[in-house]
């Protein structure tokens, strides 16, 4: 492989058309590990933007389950065995390359079918696995979605799964609309021969940005303020990174 991420057959990466700002953003984190939006194993995915909530909390959650849904549904029709999603507000850890390529060589000998890269949790417990990588539990919430990876079954099950709950009325006893990170933890619940891990430390963080799944905070929807707002945002992720 030329990249670590060549271990992946297709990387997804969802972005709304309209988000411009984090299209660029994301082809500099790209830039920043050698890769590049054009890359042949590199697809941006159209984000899907609903007109009304329909059971979610909100558009942008429910948006962002579709979103998943339909990279995952692209994945299934392509008959792609291994692939992993970005969302457009990833930002790579520094080290990102050495790390992603020592991980690769561990999961190419050990039996996954679902790995965060990126993703946050309060108490984890689960048990370490070996450098690098940990084995979360059944039980363990695992929060965010801007870096996770299917691999074989996983992603038929994922698309049954999303759909089913897509089919339910909100508040059914066994699921219904919600969260894509709480969908997928559901997921994992109901299919405990899954294997999931985690790369310890995290590959990926979540880069401050304007959300597009909650409602506009006043600072996002004003006008001159916005635009400052973004630029602290944008040091804010600088420094943070370092």
């Amino acid at each position: 492989m030329s990249h670590p991420l060549d271990y992946f057959e297709r990387i997804f990466i969802i972005n709304l058309p309209s988000r411009t700002d984090r299209r660029s953003e994301m082809a500099a984190q790209l830039k920043a590990i050698g890769l590049s939006l054009t890359q042949a194993n590199v697809e941006l995915f159209p984000a899907v933007r609903p007109d009304a909530p329909e059971g979610f909390s909100s558009i942008g959650a429910r948006g962002c389950f579709m979103s998943h849904l339909g990279v995952l549904r692209s994945a299934q029709r392509l008959g792609l065995q291994r692939v992993a999603i970005f969302e457009d507000d990833l930002d790579f850890a520094m080290d990102f390359n050495a790390r992603m390529q020592a991980l690769v060589r561990q999961l190419t000998t050990t039996d996954w079918s679902i790995f965060y890269g990126g993703y946050r949790m309060t108490r984890p417990a689960g048990r370490p696995l070996e450098a690098g990588l940990r084995k979360a539990g059944v039980d363990e919430a695992i929060e965010t979605t801007h870096f996770v990876a299917f691999q074989g079954e996983a992603i038929a099950a994922a698309v049954q799964h999303l759909e089913r709950l897509l089919g339910r009325p909100a508040g059914h006893p066994e699921g219904g609309p919600m969260h894509v990170d709480g969908a997928y933890n559901a997921l994992r619940w109901a299919h405990p021969q899954f294997n999931t891990l985690l790369a310890i430390p995290e590959l990926g963080f979540q880069r401050a940005s304007r959300t597009d799944i909650h409602a506009l905070r006043w600072y996002d929807a004003t006008p001159l303020v916005r635009n400052g707002v973004a630029c602290m945002r944008w040091v804010k992720n600088l420094l943070w990174r370092r």
